[in-house]
């Protein structure tokens, strides 16, 4: 009896067996030596290209500082870097071509005329919110004055890369040890300096040494006030009161015997690089090239008497999607990563300053450059960094920030070299900048 039963055990067993194979199902996956159930392997994900425009920065950057970290993290993504040549493969050429990038760098001075206007724009608020991104992270002046300056109802198109630039004071020791003079040091203000200049702006020997130089656009436009030059709010230069203390305070150094300022404004954007000017005003950048000038350093950039302890910037890129991507997941996870503490942590390292408020990458700033690991790196941080310059207000005309910006450059370097007074400057670039607004809106008449 118990020997039919096994027989018919048997045949059952056998009969569910060639069902399942005549079915064409497998066996169910069995439980491993570990008593778990192993998941079946995951579709290897789908092999897409994504295209990148980025002007003004070259591929040979993109690859050093995002390419590699890139590929390892997403094998599957083809990065085609759409090249720029100067005025040429403009974002506006790839877009008439048909050529349009999925991702786009840009720069907030350009956002409009070189993405928005061009109907490219996609609202990032949808990617943040799937992928819980973290926007507290960043240095919030760059999201904030970003959302300002691009939004209508708080719409976000970009997430701030590096470079940006911020100032600094850079000095030559030699000639400050040539003439006995003390050191700089953090902290210092625009009246300790302009002392300072006067000590070491003299003639020895024949040669001029001038006591202070300066890139003129980078302490205009990159002011501790955060002040535009075209006012936010009117048709006509933005305080008239505050741009005059500024004036002044510049222009007083070069009223000094001996330290002219320079005829043009790369001239006196280069006179640092002669090795005959003591002190010299500019943006800190892992570009600027001081290698002539054999023995220097620098500390934080002065600050004007009664106006915001804070130091104005170049502002960052932005990184933005373009709204025809047919990828704009895996560009969002690109960005994300370009933009990871990882990253950042290594850009830091090698001079750039990082878009998110991390204090231990400012103090690692520079530790890997070859240049700056050996200078006063804490004059970059010393002070907090200034809002970036707001934008028109929404209904204002809206001019290029480049223009108005090249009429105030233009009127200090009159008052400078003393062909007018700073008063008389100013009200010429207020009637200038009144008459560049009526003329972009009788572009719309």
């Amino acid at each position: 009896m118990a020997q039919r039963k096994w027989k018919t055990g048997m045949i059952g067993m056998s009969l569910a067996v060639l069902l399942s194979a005549c079915s064409g199902g497998g066996a169910s996956p069995q439980p491993d030596a570990s008593g778990e159930t192993p998941k079946p392997a995951e579709k290897p994900p789908e092999l897409i290209e994504l295209k990148i425009h980025a002007s003004g920065v070259a591929e040979q950057e993109f690859d050093t500082r995002f390419k590699e970290v890139l590929q390892k993290k997403f094998p599957h993504i083809k990065i085609v870097w759409l090249p720029t040549n100067g005025t040429a493969n403009t974002i506006q050429e790839y877009v008439a071509r048909g050529e349009i990038p999925d991702i786009i760098r840009n720069i907030s001075s350009t956002v409009h005329t070189n993405y928005l206007n061009m109907g490219l724009a996609y609202d990032l608020r949808e990617m943040v919110s799937k992928y819980k991104y973290d926007l507290s992270r960043f240095n919030p002046i760059f999201i904030d004055g970003f959302i300002k300056l691009s939004g209508q109802t708080g719409e976000l198109y970009g997430l701030p890369v590096s470079p940006f630039f911020s100032r600094v004071l850079y000095y030559n020791k030699d000639v400050f040890d040539k003439f006995g003079q003390p050191y700089l040091k953090d902290g210092m203000t625009w009246d300790e300096v302009y002392e300072v200049a006067r000590k070491l702006s003299r003639v020895e020997d024949g040669v001029i040494y001038r006591g202070f130089s300066g890139n003129v656009a980078t302490y205009l436009t990159y002011n501790e006030y955060s002040l535009s030059t075209l006012d936010p709010a009117k048709d006509e230069l933005s305080s008239f009161d505050t741009w005059k203390k500024i004036f002044d305070n510049y222009i007083r150094f070069y009223q000094i015997p001996n330290n002219p300022i320079a005829a043009t404004l790369a001239d006196e954007q280069n006179a640092f690089k002669n090795g005959t000017v003591a002190m010299h005003a500019d943006i800190y950048s892992p570009y600027l090239d001081l290698s002539m000038v054999k023995n220097w350093d620098m500390v934080s950039i002065p600050i004007i008497e009664g106006a915001p302890k804070k130091v104005g910037i170049f502002p960052p890129g932005y990184l933005l999607i373009t709204k025809q991507s047919k990828h704009k997941d895996e560009a969002f996870q690109v960005m994300m990563e370009m933009l990871s503490d990882d990253v950042q942590m290594k850009d830091a390292r090698n001079g750039f300053l990082p878009t998110v408020a991390n204090k231990d990458m400012m103090a690692a700033l520079g530790q890997d450059n070859a240049v700056y690991k050996t200078k006063n790196r804490k004059a970059v941080g010393h002070y907090e960094f200034a809002p970036i310059r707001p934008a028109r207000e929404k209904g204002k005309t809206a001019i290029d920030t480049g223009v108005a910006d090249t009429h105030l450059r233009n009127a200090f370097f009159d008052a400078a070299q003393g062909k007018a007074d700073a008063n008389t400057v100013l009200r010429r670039t207020d009637e200038l900048l009144k008459q560049e607004v009526e003329e972009e809106k009788s572009k719309t008449k």
